[in-house]
Protein backbone atom coordinates (compact mmCIF):
# COMPACT_ATOMS: atom_id res chain seq x y z
CA UNK A 1 0.00 0.00 0.00
CA UNK A 2 1.54 3.41 -0.86
CA UNK A 3 2.22 5.75 2.12
CA UNK A 4 0.36 8.65 2.46
CA UNK A 5 1.68 11.70 1.20
CA UNK A 6 2.85 14.22 4.17
CA UNK A 7 1.35 17.31 4.91
CA UNK A 8 4.24 19.53 3.40
CA UNK A 9 3.32 18.11 0.46
CA UNK A 10 -0.57 17.72 0.40
CA UNK A 11 -0.39 21.56 0.42
CA UNK A 12 0.33 21.93 -3.11
CA UNK A 13 -2.90 19.77 -4.54
CA UNK A 14 -5.12 18.72 -1.66
CA UNK A 15 -9.15 19.92 -2.36
CA UNK A 16 -8.39 21.36 -5.76
CA UNK A 17 -8.74 19.35 -9.16
CA UNK A 18 -6.96 20.70 -12.44
CA UNK A 19 -9.86 18.91 -14.48
CA UNK A 20 -12.59 21.12 -13.05
CA UNK A 21 -11.47 24.12 -13.27
CA UNK A 22 -9.86 24.42 -17.14
CA UNK A 23 -6.78 22.28 -16.18
CA UNK A 24 -5.59 25.85 -13.97
CA UNK A 25 -2.74 23.75 -11.50
CA UNK A 26 -3.75 26.22 -8.88
CA UNK A 27 -6.90 27.17 -7.77
CA UNK A 28 -8.74 29.85 -9.08
CA UNK A 29 -10.05 32.88 -7.40
CA UNK A 30 -13.89 32.19 -6.86
CA UNK A 31 -14.54 35.87 -6.49
CA UNK A 32 -18.21 35.67 -7.03
CA UNK A 33 -21.26 36.10 -3.89
CA UNK A 34 -23.96 33.59 -5.04
CA UNK A 35 -24.10 30.58 -7.72
CA UNK A 36 -26.47 28.85 -9.71
CA UNK A 37 -28.57 26.24 -9.31
CA UNK A 38 -29.03 23.20 -12.12
CA UNK A 39 -32.79 22.93 -11.34
CA UNK A 40 -35.32 24.46 -8.52
CA UNK A 41 -34.90 21.04 -7.04
CA UNK A 42 -31.28 21.06 -6.71
CA UNK A 43 -31.42 24.52 -4.91
CA UNK A 44 -34.03 22.87 -2.42
CA UNK A 45 -31.79 19.74 -1.74
CA UNK A 46 -28.68 22.12 -0.85
CA UNK A 47 -30.87 24.21 1.15
CA UNK A 48 -32.26 21.52 3.01
CA UNK A 49 -28.67 20.27 4.23
CA UNK A 50 -26.91 23.72 4.36
CA UNK A 51 -29.65 24.49 7.16
CA UNK A 52 -29.82 21.50 9.34
CA UNK A 53 -33.90 20.52 7.70
CA UNK A 54 -32.14 17.00 7.23
CA UNK A 55 -28.80 15.06 6.78
CA UNK A 56 -27.13 14.71 3.42
CA UNK A 57 -27.60 11.54 2.17
CA UNK A 58 -24.31 9.28 1.78
CA UNK A 59 -23.63 10.00 -2.43
CA UNK A 60 -24.97 13.39 -2.24
CA UNK A 61 -22.84 15.84 -2.77
CA UNK A 62 -23.79 19.64 -1.56
CA UNK A 63 -22.82 22.27 -3.87
CA UNK A 64 -22.15 26.23 -3.86
CA UNK A 65 -25.07 28.32 -2.42
CA UNK A 66 -24.37 31.93 -1.48
CA UNK A 67 -20.19 33.05 -0.70
CA UNK A 68 -21.46 33.91 3.56
CA UNK A 69 -22.42 30.11 3.49
CA UNK A 70 -20.12 28.17 1.02
CA UNK A 71 -17.37 28.97 -1.77
CA UNK A 72 -14.70 26.54 -3.40
CA UNK A 73 -11.99 28.84 -1.81
CA UNK A 74 -12.86 28.55 1.87
CA UNK A 75 -13.92 25.37 2.07
CA UNK A 76 -10.12 24.07 0.02
CA UNK A 77 -8.67 26.04 2.32
CA UNK A 78 -10.39 24.47 5.34
CA UNK A 79 -9.79 21.27 3.84
CA UNK A 80 -5.56 21.57 3.65
CA UNK A 81 -5.78 22.90 7.53
CA UNK A 82 -7.65 19.80 8.93
CA UNK A 83 -4.27 18.14 7.33
CA UNK A 84 -2.38 19.51 9.46
CA UNK A 85 -4.35 19.85 12.61
CA UNK A 86 -5.50 16.37 12.47
CA UNK A 87 -9.04 17.25 12.04
CA UNK A 88 -12.20 16.11 11.08
CA UNK A 89 -13.53 19.35 10.35
CA UNK A 90 -12.95 23.56 9.54
CA UNK A 91 -14.45 26.59 9.83
CA UNK A 92 -12.45 29.77 8.17
CA UNK A 93 -13.95 32.70 9.34
CA UNK A 94 -13.14 36.30 8.51
CA UNK A 95 -10.28 37.36 11.93
CA UNK A 96 -9.15 35.89 14.61
CA UNK A 97 -11.31 37.63 16.72
CA UNK A 98 -14.19 36.10 14.42
CA UNK A 99 -12.99 33.01 15.39
CA UNK A 100 -12.52 33.57 18.83
CA UNK A 101 -15.60 35.00 19.48
CA UNK A 102 -17.93 32.59 17.58
CA UNK A 103 -16.55 29.62 19.10
CA UNK A 104 -17.11 31.51 22.64
CA UNK A 105 -20.54 32.06 21.88
CA UNK A 106 -21.69 28.95 20.13
CA UNK A 107 -20.91 27.47 23.32
CA UNK A 108 -21.56 29.65 26.40
CA UNK A 109 -25.05 30.51 27.99
CA UNK A 110 -26.38 33.05 30.77
CA UNK A 111 -25.01 31.10 33.83
CA UNK A 112 -22.05 29.58 32.36
CA UNK A 113 -18.76 29.72 33.68
CA UNK A 114 -15.74 30.10 30.99
CA UNK A 115 -12.27 29.06 32.95
CA UNK A 116 -9.89 30.87 31.29
CA UNK A 117 -5.88 30.48 31.29
CA UNK A 118 -3.79 33.98 32.11
CA UNK A 119 -2.59 35.88 30.18
CA UNK A 120 -4.22 36.24 27.09
CA UNK A 121 -3.86 38.21 23.80
CA UNK A 122 -5.51 41.66 24.58
CA UNK A 123 -8.32 41.49 22.30
CA UNK A 124 -9.62 38.17 23.66
CA UNK A 125 -8.75 39.33 27.28
CA UNK A 126 -11.10 42.71 26.55
CA UNK A 127 -14.22 39.98 25.03
CA UNK A 128 -13.79 37.89 28.28
CA UNK A 129 -13.42 40.26 30.52
CA UNK A 130 -16.14 43.14 29.29
CA UNK A 131 -18.27 41.45 26.74
CA UNK A 132 -19.41 37.87 28.21
CA UNK A 133 -20.37 39.28 31.37
CA UNK A 134 -22.95 41.81 29.90
CA UNK A 135 -24.81 38.68 28.55
CA UNK A 136 -24.44 36.64 31.85
CA UNK A 137 -21.60 34.44 30.83
CA UNK A 138 -19.24 34.50 34.38
CA UNK A 139 -15.71 33.79 34.15
CA UNK A 140 -12.44 32.59 36.43
CA UNK A 141 -9.01 33.26 35.18
CA UNK A 142 -6.20 30.94 36.61
CA UNK A 143 -2.10 31.22 36.35
CA UNK A 144 -0.02 28.82 34.73
CA UNK A 145 0.57 26.07 36.54
CA UNK A 146 -2.86 26.02 38.77
CA UNK A 147 -4.16 23.60 36.18
CA UNK A 148 -2.46 20.82 38.41
CA UNK A 149 -4.28 21.02 41.22
CA UNK A 150 -5.36 24.31 42.60
CA UNK A 151 -7.87 24.84 39.61
CA UNK A 152 -9.75 22.34 41.08
CA UNK A 153 -9.60 23.17 44.40
CA UNK A 154 -11.08 26.50 43.75
CA UNK A 155 -13.88 25.16 41.33
CA UNK A 156 -15.06 22.57 44.41
CA UNK A 157 -14.53 25.43 47.28
CA UNK A 158 -16.55 27.53 45.76
CA UNK A 159 -19.55 25.77 44.22
CA UNK A 160 -19.20 26.52 40.35
CA UNK A 161 -17.83 23.04 38.98
CA UNK A 162 -21.44 22.48 38.05
CA UNK A 163 -21.40 26.18 35.85
CA UNK A 164 -18.37 25.25 34.33
CA UNK A 165 -19.17 25.28 30.75
CA UNK A 166 -15.67 25.62 28.66
CA UNK A 167 -12.19 25.93 29.26
CA UNK A 168 -9.84 28.26 27.17
CA UNK A 169 -6.54 28.39 27.27
CA UNK A 170 -3.70 30.18 25.49
CA UNK A 171 -0.46 28.41 25.18
CA UNK A 172 2.25 29.55 24.68
CA UNK A 173 0.75 32.76 26.38
CA UNK A 174 0.93 36.10 24.39
CA UNK A 175 2.96 37.74 25.66
CA UNK A 176 4.89 36.30 27.90
CA UNK A 177 5.65 32.57 26.23
CA UNK A 178 3.67 30.80 29.96
CA UNK A 179 3.61 27.19 28.98
CA UNK A 180 -0.58 25.99 29.76
CA UNK A 181 -1.21 21.90 30.62
CA UNK A 182 -3.65 21.15 27.98
CA UNK A 183 -3.70 17.15 29.14
CA UNK A 184 -4.37 18.57 32.92
CA UNK A 185 -6.79 20.84 31.36
CA UNK A 186 -8.62 17.70 29.94
CA UNK A 187 -8.84 16.21 33.50
CA UNK A 188 -10.34 18.86 34.85
CA UNK A 189 -12.65 19.35 31.81
CA UNK A 190 -13.92 15.33 32.31
CA UNK A 191 -13.94 16.11 36.49
CA UNK A 192 -16.41 18.76 35.84
CA UNK A 193 -18.46 17.59 32.96
CA UNK A 194 -22.43 15.15 33.46
CA UNK A 195 -24.46 14.01 31.67
CA UNK A 196 -25.64 16.07 29.68
CA UNK A 197 -23.50 19.16 30.24
CA UNK A 198 -20.08 18.57 28.86
CA UNK A 199 -17.15 21.05 29.54
CA UNK A 200 -15.39 21.87 26.12
CA UNK A 201 -11.54 22.93 25.96
CA UNK A 202 -10.93 25.49 23.15
CA UNK A 203 -7.09 25.96 22.32
CA UNK A 204 -6.12 29.20 20.60
CA UNK A 205 -2.44 27.72 19.44
CA UNK A 206 -1.65 30.98 17.02
CA UNK A 207 1.34 31.50 18.30
CA UNK A 208 2.94 28.14 17.33
CA UNK A 209 0.89 27.17 14.56
CA UNK A 210 0.17 23.33 13.49
CA UNK A 211 4.23 22.31 13.16
CA UNK A 212 5.02 22.77 16.68
CA UNK A 213 1.52 21.76 18.72
CA UNK A 214 -1.77 20.00 17.83
CA UNK A 215 -3.42 20.45 21.10
CA UNK A 216 -6.61 18.29 19.35
CA UNK A 217 -4.01 15.97 20.05
CA UNK A 218 -3.28 16.37 23.26
CA UNK A 219 -6.89 16.72 24.72
CA UNK A 220 -8.85 20.12 22.79
CA UNK A 221 -11.58 19.98 21.26
CA UNK A 222 -11.86 22.76 19.43
CA UNK A 223 -8.21 24.55 17.95
CA UNK A 224 -8.17 28.37 17.18
CA UNK A 225 -6.10 30.23 14.94
CA UNK A 226 -5.59 33.95 13.70
CA UNK A 227 -4.99 33.00 10.48
CA UNK A 228 -3.23 35.98 9.88
CA UNK A 229 -0.04 35.18 11.25
CA UNK A 230 1.57 32.14 10.72
CA UNK A 231 -0.79 30.38 8.47
CA UNK A 232 -1.14 33.73 6.50
CA UNK A 233 2.20 34.59 6.94
CA UNK A 234 2.74 37.84 4.71
CA UNK A 235 0.88 40.66 6.60
CA UNK A 236 -1.46 41.03 3.60
CA UNK A 237 -5.09 38.81 4.48
CA UNK A 238 -6.39 38.81 7.64
CA UNK A 239 -8.75 35.44 8.78
CA UNK A 240 -9.60 33.59 11.67
CA UNK A 241 -9.90 29.45 11.68
CA UNK A 242 -11.26 27.11 14.94
CA UNK A 243 -10.95 23.02 14.03
CA UNK A 244 -12.29 20.55 15.56
CA UNK A 245 -14.70 16.83 15.17
CA UNK A 246 -17.84 17.04 12.45
CA UNK A 247 -20.40 18.01 14.90
CA UNK A 248 -18.56 20.28 16.82
CA UNK A 249 -17.41 22.17 13.53
CA UNK A 250 -20.93 21.82 11.88
CA UNK A 251 -22.56 24.21 14.49
CA UNK A 252 -19.66 26.57 14.76
CA UNK A 253 -20.46 26.66 10.85
CA UNK A 254 -24.14 27.42 11.77
CA UNK A 255 -23.61 30.19 14.07
CA UNK A 256 -21.06 31.60 11.39
CA UNK A 257 -23.91 31.48 8.46
CA UNK A 258 -25.70 34.03 10.79
CA UNK A 259 -23.15 36.14 11.99
CA UNK A 260 -21.86 36.43 8.78
CA UNK A 261 -18.23 36.23 9.67
CA UNK A 262 -17.53 33.73 6.77
CA UNK A 263 -13.67 34.26 4.91
CA UNK A 264 -14.10 36.26 1.83
CA UNK A 265 -12.77 34.53 -1.30
CA UNK A 266 -9.38 36.36 -1.60
CA UNK A 267 -8.39 36.03 1.73
CA UNK A 268 -9.10 32.06 1.20
CA UNK A 269 -6.72 31.51 -2.06
CA UNK A 270 -4.53 33.81 -0.02
CA UNK A 271 -4.19 31.44 2.70
CA UNK A 272 -3.81 28.62 -0.05
CA UNK A 273 -0.89 29.64 -0.79
CA UNK A 274 0.41 30.94 2.15
CA UNK A 275 0.21 27.14 3.56
CA UNK A 276 2.08 25.83 0.50
CA UNK A 277 5.41 27.15 2.64
CA UNK A 278 4.26 26.71 6.13
CA UNK A 279 6.48 24.72 6.94
CA UNK A 280 9.65 26.06 5.15
CA UNK A 281 8.68 29.55 6.72
CA UNK A 282 8.54 27.99 10.19
CA UNK A 283 11.47 26.45 10.17
CA UNK A 284 13.71 29.16 9.66
CA UNK A 285 11.98 31.29 11.12
CA UNK A 286 12.37 29.27 14.47
CA UNK A 287 16.43 28.70 13.66
CA UNK A 288 16.02 32.53 13.51
CA UNK A 289 14.50 32.71 16.76
CA UNK A 290 16.70 30.05 18.44
CA UNK A 291 20.01 32.35 17.97
CA UNK A 292 18.44 35.78 18.67
CA UNK A 293 17.10 34.39 21.46
CA UNK A 294 20.68 33.09 22.68
CA UNK A 295 22.45 36.68 21.92
CA UNK A 296 19.79 38.27 23.75
CA UNK A 297 20.39 36.17 27.18
CA UNK A 298 23.99 36.81 26.72
CA UNK A 299 23.31 40.87 26.27
CA UNK A 300 24.22 42.50 29.36
CA UNK A 301 21.28 45.18 28.80
CA UNK A 302 18.40 42.68 28.85
CA UNK A 303 17.10 41.27 32.11
CA UNK A 304 15.41 38.38 31.01
CA UNK A 305 14.07 35.67 27.85
CA UNK A 306 10.95 34.26 27.42
CA UNK A 307 11.55 31.71 24.62
CA UNK A 308 10.75 27.71 24.86
CA UNK A 309 13.97 26.85 23.45
CA UNK A 310 15.55 28.42 27.10
CA UNK A 311 13.28 26.23 29.26
CA UNK A 312 15.53 24.75 31.68
CA UNK A 313 14.87 20.61 30.67
CA UNK A 314 13.92 19.60 34.77
CA UNK A 315 12.25 22.46 35.29
CA UNK A 316 8.03 22.17 35.14
CA UNK A 317 7.81 24.29 32.12
CA UNK A 318 10.37 22.29 30.81
CA UNK A 319 9.33 18.54 31.28
CA UNK A 320 5.94 20.08 29.63
CA UNK A 321 7.76 21.49 26.54
CA UNK A 322 8.93 18.28 26.11
CA UNK A 323 5.81 16.86 26.30
CA UNK A 324 3.49 19.17 24.39
CA UNK A 325 5.52 20.34 21.75
CA UNK A 326 7.72 19.76 18.96
CA UNK A 327 9.56 22.89 18.71
CA UNK A 328 10.46 26.32 20.48
CA UNK A 329 8.19 28.68 17.63
CA UNK A 330 9.88 32.20 16.37
CA UNK A 331 7.96 34.14 19.28
CA UNK A 332 9.94 35.34 21.94
CA UNK A 333 9.77 38.16 24.24
CA UNK A 334 12.54 39.94 26.89
CA UNK A 335 12.91 42.49 29.52
CA UNK A 336 15.52 45.43 28.58
CA UNK A 337 17.08 46.96 32.06
CA UNK A 338 14.93 49.97 32.59
CA UNK A 339 11.02 50.94 32.28
CA UNK A 340 8.71 52.62 29.72
CA UNK A 341 11.76 55.31 27.63
CA UNK A 342 14.30 52.50 27.51
CA UNK A 343 11.85 50.03 25.90
CA UNK A 344 10.44 53.08 23.75
CA UNK A 345 14.16 54.41 23.11
CA UNK A 346 14.99 50.90 21.78
CA UNK A 347 11.97 50.40 19.51
CA UNK A 348 12.21 53.62 18.24
CA UNK A 349 15.95 52.89 16.93
CA UNK A 350 15.09 49.81 14.95
CA UNK A 351 15.91 50.11 11.67
CA UNK A 352 15.33 45.99 10.52
CA UNK A 353 12.94 44.95 12.63
CA UNK A 354 9.74 46.98 12.12
CA UNK A 355 8.06 48.62 15.39
CA UNK A 356 4.11 46.91 14.81
CA UNK A 357 1.47 44.81 16.40
CA UNK A 358 0.59 41.30 14.66
CA UNK A 359 3.26 38.20 15.09
CA UNK A 360 4.11 35.10 12.47
CA UNK A 361 4.59 36.96 9.14
CA UNK A 362 7.78 37.00 7.02
CA UNK A 363 9.39 40.62 8.35
CA UNK A 364 10.76 40.32 11.98
CA UNK A 365 8.07 42.85 14.14
CA UNK A 366 8.52 44.12 17.17
CA UNK A 367 5.88 46.21 19.85
CA UNK A 368 5.50 46.72 23.44
CA UNK A 369 2.62 44.46 24.50
CA UNK A 370 1.44 47.15 27.85
CA UNK A 371 1.08 49.66 26.40
CA UNK A 372 0.04 48.17 22.84
CA UNK A 373 -1.52 44.60 22.69
CA UNK A 374 -2.09 44.82 26.03
CA UNK A 375 -2.97 48.17 26.70
CA UNK A 376 -6.84 47.51 27.91
CA UNK A 377 -5.10 44.47 30.81
CA UNK A 378 -5.28 46.54 34.50
CA UNK A 379 -2.40 47.43 35.09
CA UNK A 380 -2.53 44.59 38.92
CA UNK A 381 -3.17 42.08 36.26
CA UNK A 382 0.13 43.40 34.20
CA UNK A 383 2.02 43.34 37.20
CA UNK A 384 0.66 39.54 38.05
CA UNK A 385 1.47 38.32 34.79
CA UNK A 386 5.00 39.95 34.07
CA UNK A 387 4.17 42.34 31.27
CA UNK A 388 6.24 45.33 32.42
CA UNK A 389 6.99 48.77 31.63
CA UNK A 390 9.94 47.07 29.69
CA UNK A 391 9.13 44.04 28.15
CA UNK A 392 9.25 43.81 24.18
CA UNK A 393 7.65 41.38 22.44
CA UNK A 394 8.89 40.19 18.83
CA UNK A 395 8.19 38.11 16.16
CA UNK A 396 11.08 36.96 14.21
CA UNK A 397 10.89 36.99 10.37
CA UNK A 398 13.40 34.84 7.53
CA UNK A 399 15.52 37.84 7.13
CA UNK A 400 19.54 37.08 7.39
CA UNK A 401 20.02 36.29 11.03
CA UNK A 402 23.15 38.66 11.47
CA UNK A 403 21.26 41.54 9.72
CA UNK A 404 18.83 40.71 12.58
CA UNK A 405 21.15 40.69 15.24
CA UNK A 406 23.22 43.44 14.52
CA UNK A 407 20.19 45.79 14.10
CA UNK A 408 19.28 44.10 17.59
CA UNK A 409 22.69 45.03 18.63
CA UNK A 410 22.73 48.70 17.58
CA UNK A 411 19.20 49.56 18.94
CA UNK A 412 20.03 48.30 22.16
CA UNK A 413 23.34 50.58 22.25
CA UNK A 414 20.96 53.21 22.89
CA UNK A 415 20.03 52.19 25.95
CA UNK A 416 22.08 53.93 28.61
CA UNK A 417 23.82 51.70 31.35
CA UNK A 418 21.78 50.58 34.37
Amino acid sequence: MKPPFRPESLMMTHGHSPKNTEGAIKSPIFQTSTFAFESAEQGKAFFEVMYGLREARPDEKIGMIYSRLNNPNVEVAEQRLCIWEGAEEAALLSSGMAAISTVLLSSLSPGDLLLYSRPLYGGTDHFIHHYLPSIGVRTMGFKPGEEDGEVQRRLEESGDGEALRMIYVETPANPTNDLIDIAACRKIADQFSSKGKEVLIAADNTYMGPLWQQPLQLGADFVLYSATKYLGGHSDIIAGAILGNSNRIKTIKSLRTFLGNTADPFSSWLLLRSLETLKVRLSQQQENAKQIADYLQQHPKVKRVNYLGLLAPGSREGKLFQRQYSGSGAMLSFEIKGAEPEAFAFLNQLQLIKLAVSLGSTESLAQHPKTMTHSDVSPADCREMNITDALIRMSVGIEHIDDLISDLQQALAVIADQ
